[in-house]
């Protein structure tokens, strides 16, 4: 992927998955985005976008009842 290449939808539900399980995983914020947005070769600003857009729509994995542990 090109930096300010116009994303489907699918791709974009696909970088929120992977930017939410790497938060997740790495506890950190900034280091997710870096490690997000290197992944995917897309830019900051085009992840912030997805960010809020997949929090807006509720994207997978937002969406999926939270399994008891």
């Amino acid at each position: 992927m090109s930096i300010g290449r116009r994303l489907s939808t699918e791709e974009k539900k696909e970088i929120f998955s992977h930017l939410v399980a790497t938060q997740d995983a790495v506890a950190n914020v900034r280091k997710s985005y870096e490690m997000v947005t290197e992944q995917f070769s897309i830019s900051e600003e085009q992840l912030k976008a997805i960010e809020e857009e997949g929090l807006d729509n509720e994207w997978p994995p937002l969406s999926e009842p939270v399994s008891a542990h």
